[in-house]
């Protein structure tokens, strides 16, 4: 069961940071919750947040479907 919250948790960090990362590029001057951060660094996070996000998903799914939690 805590593999499925892993894979909730994991898609929701891709929606989110995706769709912050894609504003950024969009329009550079709303940053969102990272407006401290100059351009580069808002995109960095974002783009790191992503690829934890899918790295999370990705594993917590084999995970739950080798338990059979999945089908």
């Amino acid at each position: 069961m805590k593999f499925v919250v892993l894979l909730i948790v994991g898609m929701a960090l891709v929606v989110f940071s995706g769709q912050g990362a894609i504003r950024l590029l969009v329009n550079h001057d709303n940053r969102g919750v990272l407006s401290g951060l100059p351009f580069p660094g808002a995109l960095c996070v974002y783009l790191a947040a992503l690829a934890i996000g899918v790295l999370l998903a990705g594993w917590a799914q084999g995970r739950a479907k080798a338990l059979g939690h999945l089908k």
